[in-house]
């Protein structure tokens, strides 16, 4: 085929070829919107980051359209590190405290338990439910620490923590795992494994 056998193609615009029919319009609205993203982002500097990171945004999302559960992680935990950041910097304007060491502190535990909630859905291998439902819950669980931390800043990261390790214990299989020990370890449990066994032979 020579190259110009599809400049022809998209030209002639015949009503049978999908092919240059659909091509057309996705090249004037594709033009169309980087010109205006170009033109939005020659303004100013604000301007240009944000057309950059909405590009990285867009980018990223097309990328992972495919892997909701990850697109839904990494979605709640951008969003987790904006709002914990957000309840921090509130509580100590309320509180008139000055000192930024405190705020930072407690700013980096939220942000590491965010980080640790998602990694804690992605490394159990035979996760039972979804790891992105999982992400959710315990970024949720991290906000309403930040939101407890604006009052009792000493307790807002140990709630954090303990929230999380219940949701990845809950959701990634631990606590099953452990009662299933307990319940084959117990009086009860080898009774049972005998009388089953005792009934097969």
């Amino acid at each position: 085929m020579s190259p110009e056998q599809p400049l022809r193609r998209l030209l002639r615009q015949d009503k049978n070829d999908p092919w240059a029919v659909r091509l057309l319009p996705r090249l004037v609205f594709g033009v169309a919107v980087v010109y205006t993203l170009f033109t939005i982002a020659a303004r100013s500097g604000s301007s240009f980051v944000a057309i950059c990171a909405l590009a990285f945004l867009g980018a990223v999302i097309w990328l992972l359209r495919r892997r909701t559960q990850l697109l839904l992680a990494l979605g709640t935990t951008t969003l987790t590190v904006a709002f914990t950041g957000y309840f921090c910097a509130v509580g100590d304007s309320a509180r008139m405290n000055t000192d930024a060491v405190v705020s930072g502190q407690a700013v980096f535990g939220y942000w590491a338990l965010t980080g640790m909630a998602l990694l804690g859905a992605w490394m159990v291998k035979a996760h039972p439910g979804r790891r992105g439902v999982t992400v959710f819950l315990a970024d949720v669980i991290l906000v309403i620490a930040s939101i407890v931390g604006m009052f009792t800043p000493e307790a807002g990261v140990p709630l954090g923590l303990l929230g999380v390790l219940g949701v990845l214990a809950l959701r990634g299989g631990t606590v099953k795992s452990l009662l299933a020990r307990v319940r084959r370890l117990s009086p009860t449990g080898t009774d049972r494994a005998k009388a089953t066994k005792s009934g097969d032979s």
